[in-house]
């Protein structure tokens, strides 16, 4: 961390009520690495998980991670136990971090883990035992803060170009995560562009909004420490009213999903120049209406706002389009803000079905490459080989993103929907086979269907299901409910479920999820919410 060097006591990060000066984070993350790196024996692969949410530690141990050589994977003690289960077994990992507030969830999962832990609890209190956690739990070695080792025992790492940073799981259409391999490389060529794009310095202060298993939440932190700026990580609660923690904390950039806005204004907080702190305004995962972009540059008109597109596979964001109050609104379609122009070194390909490159202006998919395109998936070369691909006539490797989109004759590339049935989920892409997965896993559902619906400025999810035999769907739809939010993660859980006696189905036999919507959308259901 050069920044760390340059500026020790300046402030890196504000997260539950506490600030870390860049000194006492090097120091902290310093220390985790140095002690993962002592436990040679759990360096079986080269991630370590971090199950931690929004605190000091989380982030101290994804950067601990980092200095010591490894990607990290990131765990959401809000995620059900079994989905937090399951990542932490298909990632292999040897070693994690994990937070106070999240050791409970982890005890509740390592009775079924057979595989021996380095697990690593930085936050600790002095009057907490860990030699009891060791008592209890003898197949693993735990280490609390008194026993971390010191930070001057941290050896630099060799660390190549295509070492992993980070590995993300996102929604897999056979109901099962797929591990998206982001490399050093990938995380350097993003961060190095936009903090000159966007001239970060040490006065900055950057809103941290997403949870570290969304990988938008990379910009925050990468951008951030790169240039000594303050990274600020409102609470859960906190970000009940966002626009208070906006002013309280004097924020100069900003950056979130669309959807934000809208809730903005329902809470009536998104009043003319309410936020003059805001110098950079930053949107991305889901479609920017251009009303949304018109009317938080009324409450933040000291700012520039743009708009971001990527998926995970290329590296956070990989397109952009600055607003432009007097051009911009001409230059939408339907309504919504185009998603602009590659970034330096990307390249942009519309393509056809056969992978062939369309005329300008003609819709077709979206391939990329170039220094963001990431490694592939996690162990799963047959998927990795689908994703990326080689195009006719092409000679580099292009990610096939499954978005349909519209290059015209200026370079500028439209969103024009998705290729396949994949939902944005409050920015987070979703796959319907995956959410057909977790109901079908319910006793009582014989088939399912998931299908996305506009709703004002966002997506929800909705399902149909079809019952086993005889049930009133009066129980029947709550206890799906509640059997998704004991097995599923809050954006993988549907705004309402409804039960069908039949699905709508393609003359090939496979389940038409457009065409069950239309049939069964008016009938009585049970809410999610």
């Amino acid at each position: 961390m050069r920044a760390a060097e340059k500026f020790p006591q300046r402030p890196a990060l504000s997260a539950q009520g506490k600030t870390l000066i860049y000194g006492e984070l090097r120091e902290l993350a310093c220390r985790i690495a140095a002690t993962i790196q002592a436990h040679t024996e759990f360096s079986a692969t080269p991630l370590t998980a971090v199950f931690a949410y929004r605190t000091p530690a989380a982030f101290a141990g994804a950067l601990g991670a980092l200095l010591a050589g490894n990607g990290y994977v990131p765990l959401n003690r809000t995620f059900p136990l079994q989905r937090t289960q399951a990542m932490l077994e298909r990632s292999e990992c040897r070693s994690l971090v994990v937070d106070l507030e999240s050791l409970p969830q982890l005890q509740a999962i390592l009775p079924g883990l057979q595989t021996p832990l380095l697990i690593v609890i930085p936050d600790l209190p002095d009057k907490v035992d860990a030699g009891a956690l060791q008592a209890q739990w003898p197949l693993h070695c735990f280490v609390g803060s008194q026993a971390l080792h010191p930070a001057d025992a941290w050896r630099q790492p060799a660390v190549h170009d295509d070492s992993i940073a980070y590995l993300l799981f996102t929604s897999g259409s056979t109901g099962i995560p797929k591990g998206v391999m982001v490399a050093q490389r990938n995380v350097m060529a993003f961060v190095d562009y936009m903090v000159e794009r966007y001239l970060i310095t040490e006065n900055d202060r950057l809103s941290q909004m997403f949870d570290m298993t969304f990988d938008l939440s990379a910009f925050d932190m990468f951008v951030a420490w790169e240039r000594g700026a303050l990274l600020c990580c409102p609470s859960q609660k906190t970000l009940i009213n966002p626009g208070r923690y906006i002013r309280d904390m004097q924020l100069t950039v900003w950056f979130s999903v669309p959807s934000t806005i809208a809730f903005m204004k329902q809470l009536g907080i998104l009043n003319s120049n309410q936020y003059p702190s805001l110098r950079i305004s930053l949107f991305c995962g889901a479609p920017l209406p251009v009303s949304s972009a018109a009317a938080w540059l009324a409450a933040a008109p000291n700012s520039i706002l743009e708009n971001l597109y990527g998926p995970t596979e290329l590296t956070i964001s990989c397109t952009l389009y600055r607003w432009d109050s007097v051009r911009s609104p001409g230059e939408a379609e339907l309504g919504i803000v185009p998603i602009g122009y590659p970034y330096p070194g990307m390249s942009v390909l519309v393509a056809d079905q056969n992978l062939n490159e369309v005329r300008p202006g003609a819709e077709g998919e979206l391939l990329m490459n170039g220094p963001q395109m990431s490694l592939g998936y996690w162990q799963d070369a047959e998927k990795t080989a689908a994703a990326f691909v080689i195009p006719p006539g092409k000679t580099g490797t292009y990610y096939r993103t499954g978005d349909r989109v519209r290059r015209d004759t200026d370079g500028v590339v439209f969103h024009e929907g998705r290729l396949d049935d994949d939902i944005k989920v409050r920015g987070i892409r979703v796959s319907p086979g995956e959410v057909e997965a977790q109901l079908c896993g319910h006793p009582e559902v014989a088939a399912a269907a998931v299908v996305g619906t506009p709703v004002g400025d966002h997506t929800a999810m909705v399902a149909y299901v079809v019952p086993r035999g005889t049930a009133d769907s009066a129980v029947l739809a709550p206890g799906i409910l509640r059997h998704l939010r004991a097995h599923s993660p809050r954006h993988l859980v549907p705004a309402r479920v409804t039960v069908v006696p039949e699905l709508v189905y393609t003359a090939s036999g496979k389940v038409d999820r457009r065409r069950t919507h239309e049939t069964y959308a008016t009938v009585h259901c049970a809410t999610g919410r």
